[in-house]
Parts: structure tokens; sequence; C-alpha cells
């Protein structure tokens, strides 16, 4: 039996670009494009021609983006003016790609309070359009903004947009749910109904996300009947973000529903790219991966109860709904207070540890563990924390960095300076490291940083380490209140480690982290021990 064919309708570029204190640079428009070409979406949609200088830029010359059609956007002629010299118009025609995606208004309401102009002439406006892109031979297709409000409404007016589009040879005809606010239940309803007006075929669904269901009704549009979907890298929108594309694209892949009724162009060999994806866009916009994204986040399979660890050994699908590695992730073991042996295991043997369950050093570490949970640690987030702490309970960790004492002093006089010293016994020599900050802790990490040249035996280790991250909670009230302080570093490789400290002093607790990130480092590196004095 065949099936019918899904398209990948990608606007991370444009829509996704509406975020709040998102700013694509061209180049980042171009970096992006180039991953989701690599994946192999059907169409990037680039942004707005006319609309701004970036945007400009970049359609200047269309980028080499394989088989993904290269999509400029713009919106419906202005009433009173001919397709032909409209000025919003002109640039779309001008801009080099083939493929075209315009919006129109389908709520009466809108026409009426937004635009202030007749339904009949907003019909006209669609109309004219359709026809303008058609006779310059571009590959149209209508966004029917707002159509399921519309519909909603009335049903009769929004249908009549939809058909100016498709009778003038739109390609597709995409059904918008631009407020976010229509649940899957109404999507599938109001989409068979459609159907019955303009072919599954030539329809798709742009949904937002605003109750959370922008990949739901997305999901459930195509199982009514749309053969295309719109949506963005992580969600990235406007208020509540758009459908998840990291989300949808497995899900069509993977569950039985889709994958037995539906083909993508995008070959399921690609799949795996999709968290490199995913983690790229956090990259250029230099934020934090959300660790609970489904599929591609850095939470999607991470286990931490003693039950479901000791589960998933025995076999994955315990606890998992598809292997990690056909999206690009991994499994991830917790360690925590609530860790049992099978977590402890684990995580061992993911180090390359090999030893005996029922060995008393395997109990030792897990009494270490809930111990230090008690007085404030987290081990879940602090993933290089642990693993200095297990080897050094199972006696592999050289020691590195013996630290003499360490000396914080803050002054208030016409302005606030802060300076810190740190004293470092290595091989039997005393190194004296100095420096200063706009606060104690940013003097203990420069004082430390700036002098590794200093710790001459190490130095070689330390000249790409860099700090990513620093976070601060007061576990409890009072001026006695414990904090915990975890560090995130990375150096040359990419590749980022999570480091705590926990004490009553915010300073000690500082500098616990510091120390573990540093030592950390070293022992990934396989750094000579520190030689003890004779």
């Amino acid at each position: 039996m065949s099936k019918d064919k899904i398209y990948i309708f990608d606007t991370t570029l444009r829509d996704g670009a509406q975020t709040e204190g998102v700013d694509f640079s061209v180049e980042d428009k171009k970096k992006i494009a180039k991953i989701l070409s690599i994946i192999g979406v059907d169409y990037i949609e680039g942004g707005w021609p006319g609309a701004n200088l970036v945007d400009n830029e970049f359609f200047d010359k269309s980028p080499s983006l394989g088989n993904s059609k290269f999509t400029a956007f713009g919106m419906t002629k202005k009433n009173g003016v001919s397709a032909d010299n409209d000025p919003n118009l002109s640039p779309l025609i001008n801009a080099d790609c083939k493929t075209v995606c315009v919006v129109g208004k389908t709520w009466d309401f809108h026409v009426e309070t937004a635009l202030g102009i007749k339904n009949e002439d907003n019909l006209k406006n669609i109309r004219e359009t359709a026809k303008h892109f058609i006779k310059n031979k571009k590959e149209f297709l209508f966004d029917a903004e707002h159509f399921f409000d519309g519909y909603k409404n009335n049903p009769d007016y929004a249908l009549d947009c939809l058909k100016q589009a498709y009778d003038e040879g739109a390609r597709w005809v995409v059904l918008c749910d631009t407020n976010g606010g229509t649940l899957p239940n109404e999507i599938g309803e109001i989409i068979d109904n459609v159907t019955k007006v303009i072919p599954g075929k030539n329809l798709g669904i742009h949904a937002h996300n605003d109750t959370e269901n922008a990949v739901s009704n997305s999901l459930t549009a195509i199982l009514a009947g749309a053969r295309q979907i719109q949506g963005t890298v992580n969600g990235l929108g406007e208020r509540c973000g758009n459908a998840n594309l990291m989300s949808i694209i497995p899900t069509l892949f993977l569950k039985k529903t889709f994958s037995d009724k539906f083909d993508l162009n995008i070959k399921k060999e690609k799949l795996p790219s999709l968290t490199e994806c995913s983690r790229f866009l956090d990259e250029v916009l230099n934020k934090k991966p959300n660790k609970s994204m489904a599929y591609v986040g850095g939470s999607a399979f991470s286990h931490k109860g003693g039950l479901h660890v000791s589960a998933v050994k025995k076999n994955p699908k315990t606890y998992e709904h598809i292997d990690p590695k056909e999206v690009g992730n991994h499994r991830n073991i917790i360690i925590s207070n609530q860790a049992g042996r099978s977590n402890i295991m684990s995580r061992l043997e993911n180090y390359g540890i090999k030893i005996d369950s029922k060995d008393t050093k395997v109990q030792k570490i897990l009494n270490e563990v809930k111990e230090r949970e008690f007085s404030g640690y987290s081990y879940d987030g602090a993933d290089a924390s642990f693993e200095l702490l297990a080897n050094k309970l199972l006696g592999k960790l050289p020691e590195y960095l013996k630290v003499k004492n360490y000396n914080v002093n803050v002054k208030k006089d016409s302005n606030l300076k802060t300076t810190a010293e740190v004293t470092f016994i290595i091989d039997g020599k005393e190194i004296n490291c100095t420096g200063e900050g706009n606060g104690p802790v940013n003097a203990l990490d420069n004082a430390i940083r700036s002098n590794f040249q200093k710790v001459e035996k190490y130095y070689k280790y330390f000249s790409d380490l860099k700090l990513l991250d620093y976070k601060v909670r007061i576990l409890n009230t009072g001026t006695g209140a414990t904090t915990r302080v975890l560090i995130e570093s990375t150096d040359k490789t990419g590749k980022s480690w999570f480091t705590i400290g926990v004490s009553q002093n915010i300073i000690e607790a500082s500098f616990k982290a510091l120390i573990d990130s540093l030592e950390y480092k070293l022992f990934k590196e396989k750094a000579p021990a520190n030689i003890h004095e004779k």
C-alpha cells in the first residue's frame, strides 16, 4: 500500500525570529539554514525580503540548500493598490528563491478590526496576490492567518478566503492557529470539514503553542487530512512558541500511527542529527538548552529512581519509548539521594570502571552520595564532581591541586575593591596566586585563572579552560543558610562539565566548585599527579 507524503516546512528563521530576545544575523541564518538542509526539511523560510536589511542581504543570493526549497515570506497586497504596483510584493518577486509564502486574513473580525476594509476587498486582495505570484512562476503558499478562529466565527467566509488562493493556483493552503488557542479535537473536526473544499494534499498546518498543544495540533491535522506541517527548531516563536519540529519529525518516523501511513522526504538516517540541530540553535542564541525537551533534551532519557535504573539496565524498553541513539541523544543515569546500587554501577560502567556490584566500595560510594546530598549536594546536575568523588573513593583519583590556604579581602573606600590570594603546593613548592574581581567569587576565580602560568606543571592543561556559567542557590533561610554553587566549564573539545560546592559560606562553596572544575580537567586529560614533599 502506497503511503501519503508529509512535507516539513521550517520557519525558524522567520517566525522563530519573532521570539523575544532573538535577533539573527545573516551569518546566523546561513548556518541554521545549512543544518536544516542537511536534515532535509522540504521548505526553509528565510525571512521577509524588504522588511529589514538582514533579510534583504540573506535573499540577495540564495544559499546552497540541497533539495530544501528556499522560501520568502510576505503578506497579501495592500487594499487599493494593484499587485504589480505593491511595493511589498516586488521584493518577494525579485528575491533569489522560487517559493513564496504569503500571509492573509481569514477571520472577518481581523479584516474589519486590523485591516479596516470590507470582507469583499480582502477576498480580492488574496485572489489578486495569488494570481500575481503564479504569473511570475513562483511556487505559492497561502498562510491563512487566524483561520481556526475565523472558521469558528464565520465558517463560510473563512473557507471562501482559502478558495481564493487555491482556485488561483496555490500549491499549499496553510491553516494557521495564530493565537494558539485551538484544541486538538477542534483541529480535527475543522480540517475534516476543510478537506471537503480544499484537497488534503494541498493543506498545511501552522500551530502556535499558547495552550501547549502545538505539536498535538500538528499531528492531529495530519491524521485529519493535512499534508504539510510548519514549525520551528525547539519550538522557537512569538509568545509561547511554534510547533516544535524536533518533536514532530521523530514522531512521524518512530510512531506506527504515522510511520505505517506516511512517508517523508527526510531520510530516516538523518534523525540522529536532530539533537545536534537543537543544541546548535541554542548555541547560536547563546541560551541554555531545555533539558526537558522531548527526544532531544538532555533529560529526555535520564533515569533517577533506583527502581527505574535497575529495570533499564535489564531492558531499556522498561522506561524508554525509543532508543535515544535514534535521535542522536544518549541515556543518562542520575546520581542522587534516590539512587540505588544500580545507579552507581551504571555510572561506573560509563566511566569504564569494572567492579563487582557486591564490592563494598559500591555501597561506600552510595552511602557517601546520600550523606552529601542530605547536607546540600546535588549530583544529578554535577556529573564531573560525582566522577571525581567516585574515583577518589575507589582510590583511582591522583592528587593534583593541594591548597595550602586562600584569603579574600573586600575593601570599601571611594571604590569597592575585592582581592583574593590562593596558595597551592605543587611538587613541594608553594605557588602564590593573586587577583582582583568585582566580588569575592570573581576575585578567587581570577586569582587562579590569571596565574595558571605559575603552575608550570599543569599550565598546558588549563590553557583552553573556560568557565561558562555560575549558579548560586540558597538552600535554607537565615544568616547561617547553606549555599550550593554549581559551575559549568568547557574546553576546546566543546563538551561542558558541571561541578558543585556546598557550604554555609558562599566563598567556600564557590571555591570547592572551582577546584573540582580544575581537577576534573586534569583528571580527564590524565595529567601527572602532584608529588608530595619528601
